[in-house]
């Protein structure tokens, strides 16, 4: 028996949009677009071709700048937060700087057999979008009347090569001038 009325499995089949066997923990360049539930447009506006954040848009670009301080191996590259959604490219590196896993050693209880071991939290471009939107919807539904933030998923183009990496930061920086072109 299905648990959770709402998904029903043989009419609500799934497909992962990721590519399949990829491992997207791997050291990359990746293009990642985190859209708003329903395209709605929660963090600010586009004036004379350029992103004006309101506080949501404004905490939104607080959380994207501290990926790297949660995610020692990811390097923010060109972003932009617009009114409905984020494009952001994130580099992942395969070195971990020093110190960022410098646990201290935990003590064993005295009623534990085993020693308790932390576990290490996952490194892939799924749980940094993850981080981001928690953080952003923890922040929006504190402080507003929304709840539900963001689109199921997220979409990433794993860039493999220069050319790419340019057309993609140009298409960035440009986001907020074409505002009247988007769909």
């Amino acid at each position: 028996m299905n648990e959770n009325p709402k998904h029903t499995p043989h009419i609500h089949r799934r497909r992962s949009i990721r590519l399949k066997g990829y491992d997207y923990s791997q050291a990359g360049l990746y293009f990642i677009t985190i859209c708003c539930q329903n395209r709605t447009c929660m963090f600010g506006n586009i004036e004379n071709g350029k992103m004006i954040l309101n506080d949501a848009g404004k905490m939104a670009l607080k959380c994207w700048n501290e990926i790297p301080e949660h995610f020692k191996h990811a390097q923010l590259h060109e972003y932009v937060i617009m009114p409905n959604h984020i494009h952001g490219i994130i580099e992942l590196s395969d070195i971990i700087p020093v110190g960022a896993k410098n646990f201290s050693p935990l003590q064993m209880p005295q009623q534990s057999p085993q020693p308790i071991i932390p576990s290490s939290p996952s490194k892939t471009i799924g749980s940094i979008v993850r981080g981001f939107k928690i953080g952003v919807t923890t922040w929006m539904r504190q402080n507003t009347d929304i709840y539900n933030v963001w689109q199921r998923n997220y979409y990433e183009h794993i860039i493999r090569n220069e050319k790419s990496y340019v057309r993609i930061a140009e298409y960035i920086i440009n986001n907020p001038a074409k505002w009247t072109l988007d769909k």
